[in-house]
């Protein structure tokens, strides 16, 4: 098997030797995990834990160059889509939800398949990792193209669904992204960018929605938040396009402005009313000293970038 696009040998998701991976293997470290006092036994998971922000900090420049696709497309007008089976399917689900009202991202702008459908959400389909024409009927279903981002989640960085997802993204000219959790994964021959995050031998053998769950969930929080920052999403470290949906959030609104703006409360309450809830319409008309309709206007000529539209770029 070949790589269309480089000409290079791929390897067989289903060939490989599953008691290799480095996700698979004991850990000898918590070989009498079944005998540890709970003190212990927290103790050895939280010192295992802590080797999984070392991992990925290893694989930044590859999680680097996988936002640049993922900015790319969403600028195009494309999406970005996590495609996972399992665990891995879940916490693209997670990310993918959370960007509507952490970032007034439109519905399917950021969206997960997960094998096995919805359902696989919260009733374990195992059997549906092993049939890459899922992923096929999948990718197909929601209409993926050449201005989309794929990125397929695998802890083993061999599964079926994924790699058999990413080959059909490919063939339809998406760029893809590859995300594992072993080194040299089966995975990473067929995506334009091949992030490992080599998380080593779980506490319970083979329990990968721990370390190696983690380091993708890491992952995930970088892609989408490192791509949303490059689109204008965040003015400093605030979420200006946060959706006032309840209480909560219209508070951290009132708060996003009035910090975004140096402003008092009263004032910014004012201002994100007359926005429509739109704190970075609100932000934009405090430090612009312009009304809303005015600062709507100057965040649509910058691209939705609060510096631009403020005139403090």
């Amino acid at each position: 098997m070949h790589d269309r696009r480089t000409g290079e040998a791929r390897k067989d998701a289903r060939a490989v030797d599953l008691s290799a991976l480095g996700t698979e293997t004991r850990n000898e470290r918590t070989a009498d995990l079944d005998r540890m006092p709970v003190p212990d036994l927290l103790e050895a998971m939280n010192a295992e834990d802590r080797s999984v922000a070392l991992a990925v900090r290893e694989a930044l420049p590859r999680i680097g160059a996988a936002v640049e696709l993922i900015t790319a497309s969403l600028r195009e007008g494309g999406r970005l889509v996590y495609l996972g089976a399992g665990t891995s399917g879940r916490i693209g689900l997670l990310d993918a939800v959370e960007c509507p009202p952490t970032f007034g991202t439109p519905p399917g702008q950021v969206v997960a398949l997960v094998a096995g459908g919805p359902d696989a959400f919260a009733v374990a389909a195992e059997g549906a990792e092993d049939d890459p024409r899922g992923a096929v009927a999948d990718l197909d279903r929601i209409g993926v193209g050449a201005r989309d981002t794929v990125v397929g989640l695998t802890a083993s960085g061999r599964t079926p669904y994924v790699v058999g997802g990413l080959d059909h993204a490919r063939s339809l000219d998406a760029r893809t992204v590859a995300v594992s959790c072993n080194r040299d994964a089966v995975v990473s021959g067929h995506a334009d960018v091949a992030i490992e995050v080599v998380t080593g031998p779980e506490v319970l053998t083979g329990s990968t929605r721990l370390k190696a769950g983690s380091a993708q969930k890491m992952v995930c929080n970088m892609l989408s938040t490192a791509s949303m920052v490059r689109l204008g999403k965040v003015y400093r470290n605030l979420m200006v396009d946060v959706r006032p949906t309840n209480d909560k959030l219209t508070d951290r609104a009132r708060r996003i402005v009035a910090q975004a703006a140096g402003a008092d409360p009263e004032t910014a309450a004012r201002a994100l009313e007359a926005a429509g809830g739109h704190a970075k319409t609100a932000v934009v008309m405090l430090l612009a000293h312009c009304d809303a309709a005015e600062a709507a206007a100057r965040l649509d000529r910058s691209g939705g970038d609060v510096r631009g539209a403020a005139g403090l770029a």
